[in-house]
């Protein structure tokens, strides 16, 4: 389950609960696998000249659009857990981004969800229930 997001310019923040039984690293590791290559096909489409931009000269991979060591940190309590909900609807209206005046107006983030009751991407699951 998803229960907040924000995509970034440069990056994104994700909070989600893995189901029993499978193991956070491998499904972090299809995860941005994954969107990794939706992020190549689409650059294809429309952009080769930015594609290039993340030209990487690997063995086993072309391109790289994440870091090797993606930070994942276990939310132990409801204080944890809230502070970075706050964090990551508060992440575009920080002075370094500026890409919106208040969280719920920025498009490409879960703050609408909570702010509003809009999911726009049917993506979120309300951590409150």
């Amino acid at each position: 389950m998803i229960y907040a997001f924000v995509i970034m310019p440069n990056h994104f923040h994700l909070i989600w609960q893995i189901q029993d039984g499978y193991d956070r690293d491998l499904i972090q590791m299809r995860f941005l696998k994954f969107t990794a290559q939706q992020i190549k096909f689409r650059l294809k489409d429309s952009s080769i000249m930015f594609l290039e931009e993340f030209l990487v000269n690997l063995k086993d991979r072309k391109y790289q659009f994440w870091q090797r060591s993606a930070l994942s940190v276990d939310l132990w309590s409801d204080a944890v857990f809230m502070q970075k909900l706050e964090y990551i609807h508060n992440n575009p209206i920080q002075l370094k981004w500026k890409l919106a005046e208040l969280p719920e107006h920025y498009r490409f983030s879960s703050a609408n969800f909570y702010y509003c009751g809009e999911d726009e991407f049917n993506l979120v699951a309300d951590y409150r229930r």
